[in-house]
């Protein structure tokens, strides 16, 4: 059985992530702060200037994808919630006072994008310790090769060295909405902090489902809830509504389940009309449409309709 190849081999950087034969079981790698990463997210915009620019004529990235040991971004997350905007909210800050100083010696201060675009991830490969980034000049958009960069700090050497790579790279890293932000880009420079927006805030669950079939390959189903009750139904719904969630399946009846978000404990509930519906492998008993029976959703649950098709629920 051929052995699936890491991402660094890929890249040819395997031998930066092997253990030093310096190094002792013993070594202790301090762990990453707030302000390690803030000092590096400026540390690339300050790069992505000096790589870009050009004439009389300031470039710079507006995306920016900084990623971690999958167990330092949950330490982020867990310990650290929220930390993660206010970092976005003072590099923003520093970008603008940077543009603003390249601006009073008369060069063009002219953004490539309507936005910033922050994302923070995590990536199997990395070691506890290791940061990298990923720049770009459009947020979301396709760029030619050269314009896509991915720089990596191994814990062992601390240096940092930037390759350009292929877009398709990005398939391999762990992505989730509540590290995502984005803040409209502001002509003036003058920062805004009420203009930020997390993703993760706009709703109250995602859900995300891959359906079987031939035309589904490869291809998976979301969906975002952002209203306090949604429908999930099948293929032969009609109705289009923001708090429908239609599966293409016939497998899923229509309707099929109710989920409603409860306000007074601030948690999700679901009912369920379709033939059979698990939930956290426990079958939920079907109850009537007009009357229907709540049982709690928690967050990160697995649903199984009618033996079928799986629908993951995450925190949004």
């Amino acid at each position: 059985m051929e052995e699936k190849s890491t991402l660094w081999q890929r890249m040819g950087l395997q031998n930066w992530f092997l253990s030093s034969e310096n190094a002792t079981s013993n070594e202790v790698q301090k762990a990453l702060t707030p302000d390690d990463v803030y000092k590096y997210i400026i540390e690339k915009f300050k790069e992505s200037i000096g790589q870009l620019s050009f004439a009389n004529r300031v470039v710079f990235f507006h995306e920016f994808i900084i990623s971690f040991n999958p167990a330092d971004y949950r330490e982020f997350m867990d310990n650290k919630k929220g930390i993660f905007g206010l970092i976005v909210n003072e590099s923003i800050k520093e970008f603008y006072k940077l543009l603003k100083q390249y601006r009073s010696e008369q060069k063009t201060v002219e953004a490539s994008s309507n936005k910033w675009v922050f994302r923070f991830v995590s990536h199997p490969d990395y070691a506890p310790g290791d940061k990298g980034f990923i720049g770009k000049l459009l947020p979301g958009s396709h760029q030619r090769e050269e314009n896509l960069k991915v720089t990596f700090i191994p814990r062992q050497t601390g240096i940092a060295q930037t390759f350009d790579v292929n877009d398709d790279i990005l398939k391999d890293f762990t992505f989730y909405s509540d590290g995502y932000y984005e803040v409209p880009y502001v002509e003036e420079l003058d920062y805004d902090s009420s203009k930020i927006t997390q993703v993760a805030q706009n709703g109250f669950a995602r859900f995300e489902t891959i359906l079987p079939g031939k035309e589904f390959v490869g291809r998976k189903v979301e969906y975002l809830m952002k209203e306090e009750e949604i429908i999930v139904s099948g293929i032969d719904e009609t109705r289009i509504a923001p708090n429908i969630f239609k599966v293409p399946s016939d497998w899923i009846n229509t309707p099929h389940l109710y989920i409603r978000f409860n306000k007074a404990d601030g948690k999700l509930y679901l009912a369920t009309f379709g033939e059979k519906t698990m939930l956290n492998e426990k079958e939920v008993e079907r109850c009537d449409i007009n009357n229907p029976v709540w049982v709690p959703l928690p967050i990160n649950s697995k649903i199984l309709l009618n033996g079928i098709i799986g629908i993951n629920i995450f925190k949004a």
